[in-house]
């Protein structure tokens, strides 16, 4: 379709995997009785903002909906449609990844409406598998094939996210450097904002998984295992979380070992020239009644002293324990 419609791709399911391209007019004139219509909208465009409001006969609470700035991740039976909202890794070019992509969908048995703004990789490619003949042959297979793609894409992030704590778990067991204290606290960063939209998300795929509608029956158990997914996705979160605070603890704890070691050395350093600076700053001042200062044999005397006096404080340092 053209990039200056909102409308990114209208497909008449042929029950096969393959599907008809239409465009406004084409759905414009689509009946129930024609097939499934699949429409995927870019929901900022005016033409969609247009369509909704005019011609959707989308319910006004359900258009809303559809239409919020932040929609929370959520599944919600509607009579005998579904309203669903549900949140997908952002793998455009430049993007962050935890700046998820929100994806609006409104399903009735012989229709479904998919809306985002920012590119989705999940939409787009079952969307090519349709134009090549390999798409979902229901709105219910459509519908288990979106999240279960979406869930996809959040598993290889988490799975990449756990992967760069363990390698930081391990560079911790040999180094404190500041550089990977950062990369922990990144790296535990994006683990919450990942969270943050995941948790009702797992809320909102387990009860998709147990809505019972006539045209989602038989996908059930797929989009089950695909709500179990996302679960132990959300769990394994969790898990990265911690993880990375507890190697952000033990470098701390290792980084104040090292430090407190050094400080407690150059105390002991501390400690044996105290006293011989003392007696060399007596020696040394300028008034009268100094003794020896005109033997020559005095100052190698004088260090023989201060050697002596050395020893006897190490061993004494020795015999107590303190180093």
């Amino acid at each position: 379709m053209s990039s200056e419609t909102g409308l990114l791709h209208a497909y008449l399911l042929d029950g096969k995997g393959g599907a008809a391209p239409l465009d406004w007019a084409g759905v414009d004139r689509w009946q129930p009785n024609d097939g499934v219509l699949w429409l995927g909208l870019d929901y900022h465009a005016a033409d969609v903002t247009s369509w909704l409001a005019e011609r959707s006969r989308i319910d006004p609470l359900i258009r809303d909906a559809l239409l919020d700035d932040d929609p929370r991740p959520r599944a919600l039976a509607h009579d005998d449609d579904l309203l669903l909202v549900v949140r997908g890794i952002n793998q455009n070019k430049g993007a962050e990844p935890e700046d998820m992509i929100s994806v609006r969908i409104w399903i009735e048995p012989s229709r479904v409406v998919t809306l985002r703004h920012r590119l989705s990789k999940s939409l787009e490619s079952i969307a090519t598998e349709t134009a090549r003949g390999r798409g979902p042959r229901s709105a219910g297979e459509l519908v288990a094939r979106l999240v279960d793609r979406i869930v996809e894409h959040i598993s290889t992030r988490v799975d990449l996210l756990s992967d760069d704590i363990a390698a930081a778990e391990a560079q911790a067991l040999i180094e404190t450097r500041g550089e990977l204290r950062a990369q922990l606290a990144e790296q535990r960063r994006r683990a919450i904002a990942l969270r943050r939209f995941l948790a009702p998300q797992r809320e909102a795929l387990g009860k998709l998984a147990q809505i019972d509608l006539p045209w989602l029956a038989p996908h059930r158990t797929w989009i089950a295992e695909t709500a179990d997914r996302m679960t132990r996705s959300v769990e394994e979160l969790d898990a990265v979380r911690d993880r990375a605070a507890v190697t952000q603890e033990e470098l701390a704890s290792r980084f104040a070992e090292m430090t407190n070691h050094r400080l407690y050395f150059l105390s002991i350093v501390t400690s044996v020239f105290l006293p011989l600076g003392f007696i060399c700053s007596l020696l040394g001042v300028n008034v009268g009644g100094v003794p020896l200062q005109h033997d020559d044999w005095a100052f190698w005397a004088l260090c023989a002293v201060f050697g002596f006096a050395i020893g006897v404080q190490l061993w004494l340092f020795r015999r107590r324990g303190w180093f």
